[in-house]
């Protein structure tokens, strides 16, 4: 077989301290956002460029998720084309907005490594960067992910297992810069509530539904450049675990928080991503619900108009949200739930 071909990292291709420059830099156009938003339904205000503008924006960004996910892709032939399972999000920052237009590359560093118990896998944590063509930092974040090993008897590495906060600070939460509320409209924004009429421990079920096609999330995938094989390869896969293709876990966080707009239509920006786990695994015509719940409500510096509400949002499989199903008695999480999503979001604060 040619050399010239790639089968990816294995677990003992990784060490700590490692840093990798991936390939394939990606510009965003105008089409990744119609693609993006016919793929997700997401419809938070500041996708319209005349809202935007009002709020000091250039022109409508992209959607944060959108940026998250492109990111993502760059980093997958590196750290997870030979990945079990992408297994959980920590201290993901957003800076400078991302517009049409502009490219985004990515670097990563391995800052962790663990064999696991049964020698044919481990875990990788890494800290990836993306930046824009100017060098901006769109967003930086911490991910751990299930990697296969090519020698199960190999030697395992020393085990080091990074120390992350549980959620970035306040003062750490970047606004973007010229960011004004004055000429917010609530009316087109689609609800009234403000930062002030949230409370700690308030529960939102969002209601609404959304069933995952084959054909839609290997699209949203595919949008990303995201070449996983489990989530393409159903002859591979009818011979895995599952014995199907498994639906991206970033699909699932852009479809939870764009269903989160029935109950959170004025979280207007994704600041961070406190921590993120994949419960369980989703498939095609899963039924998607989600709900959240405020577990702090934040106090921005230096800023009197925008205020920051720390979320969970909780995503499941073919299960209503009204009874808010998470974990159970004995701690467990119930066996609907797909996606336990930690995450903080910028929203309009009467002054």
């Amino acid at each position: 077989m040619s050399e010239k071909t790639r089968l990816g990292n294995f677990f003992e291709d990784f060490c700590v301290g490692q840093k990798i420059v991936h390939a394939t830099p990606r510009t965003i156009t105008e089409g990744d956002v119609a693609l993006y938003t016919a793929l997700t339904g997401s419809r938070f205000a500041t996708s319209a460029d005349t809202f935007a503008h009002r709020l000091g924006f250039p022109r409508a960004p992209v959607d944060d998720l959108l940026a998250f996910n492109m990111v993502f892709g760059r980093t997958v032939p590196d750290i997870s084309l030979n990945a079990v399972a992408t297994l959980g999000y920590a201290t993901g920052r957003f800076g400078h907005p991302v517009y049409p237009g502009d490219t985004l590359s990515a670097d990563s560093t391995v800052i962790g490594l663990k064999e696991n118990s049964d020698g044919k896998t481990g875990i990788v944590y890494v800290r990836s960067c993306g930046v824009n063509q100017r060098g901006q930092i769109a967003l930086d974040y911490c991910r751990w992910v299930m990697v296969r090993k090519r020698d199960p008897a190999s030697p395992p590495p020393e085990t080091v297992v990074p120390e992350l906060p549980a959620a970035v600070a306040a003062g750490d939460l970047l606004v973007p810069t010229g960011i004004r509320i004055g000429e917010y409209d609530t009316a087109l924004s689609g609800s009234t509530d403000l930062w002030n009429d949230y409370q700690v421990g308030e529960r939102m079920d969002h209601v609404d539904g959304m069933t995952i096609e084959e054909s839609e999330h290997m699209m949203a995938t595919r949008l990303y450049q995201n070449n996983a094989r489990v989530h393409f390869n159903q002859q591979a896969e009818k011979t895995g675990r599952f014995g199907r293709r498994l639906i991206y876990g970033g699909h699932i966080i852009s479809l939870a928080r764009s269903l989160s707009f029935n109950g959170l239509a004025n979280a207007f920006s994704i600041a961070a991503i406190n921590g993120g786990w994949h419960v369980a695994p989703a498939f095609a015509n899963d039924t998607i619900y989600a709900w959240s719940e405020v577990l702090e409500q934040l106090i921005v510096p230096g800023r009197n108009d925008i205020g920051a509400l720390r979320l969970r949002t909780v995503a499941t499989k073919d299960q209503p949200c009204a009874d808010f199903p998470y974990k159970t008695a004995d701690g467990r999480y119930d066996p609907s739930v797909l996606l336990d999503f930690d995450y903080t979001v910028l929203m309009p604060r009467r002054e």
